[in-house]
């Protein structure tokens, strides 16, 4: 039978250390969506502003966003910043602002694509029954985009997830680091390290992922 390294994972604090490793994610991860959500809803609403000046201005931010890889915004926040600005940021910190200023991003576009998505009818019930402008936003359509948006927002967790590889290039200690670090303190006596170890952080992602999945899926189901 080949040895796929699996028995590294059972030395010392190996394993733990993993699972520490894919807190560290995580932690990034909803700490950029706690950010993203609030923001993100008044981003989005003002998104649908008549003026021309919010629509653009916001447009452009959207698509720079998009356009730009979260490496190269990681970069520039955390090496350019630094430099330019002559602050210290952390690599955590540095992650956090770049997932944040992603998370806005996506958030106020699908908080903009739920307010257009509500039926008209549901303005002029609520202007019949007497509400004002600001009433009808906060007691009507505000509850139902939050409603449309929940599962489209955990989704967006799960892709934070996922690319928060990406910050051990700037120094993290997140999984993919720690497994790194595994692979290299094992190299002479597991020689197939990589595999095993690798083959844990996909199994470790794939459940984290499949959880908060399954979660958006029932949430669909239930507020379909």
């Amino acid at each position: 039978m080949p040895d796929l390294g699996l028995d590294v994972l059972f030395k010392g604090s190996n394993f733990l250390r993993l699972l520490e490793g894919l807190s560290e994610a995580a932690k990034i991860s909803l700490i950029a969506i706690a950010i993203s959500i609030p923001v993100g809803l008044l981003v989005g609403v003002l998104m649908t502003s008549k003026n021309i000046i919010l629509k653009v201005l916001f447009r452009v931010y959207l698509e720079t966003i998009r356009i730009m890889p979260q490496l190269v915004l990681l970069f520039i926040v955390f090496f350019g910043t630094t430099k330019t600005l002559g602050w210290k940021l952390d690599g955590e910190t540095a992650s956090i602002i770049v997932f944040s200023l992603w998370g806005v991003a996506e958030m106020g576009d699908l908080v903009r694509g739920s307010l257009v998505s509500i039926p008209k009818h549901q303005y002029e019930s609520s202007k019949a029954l007497g509400l004002s402008k600001n009433q009808t936003f906060l007691y009507v359509i505000i509850p139902q985009t939050v409603r449309r948006m929940i599962p489209l927002s955990i989704n967006l967790i799960t892709r934070m997830i996922k690319t928060t590889s990406l910050v051990l290039m700037i120094g993290v200690v997140e999984v993919l680091k720690v497994a790194q670090q595994i692979i290299e303190a094992n190299r002479m006596s597991s020689p197939n390290a990589a595999f095993g170890v690798f083959l844990m952080v996909f199994l470790l992602y794939f459940v984290l992922c499949f959880v908060i999945s399954s979660i958006a899926g029932m949430l669909e189901k239930r507020w379909s």
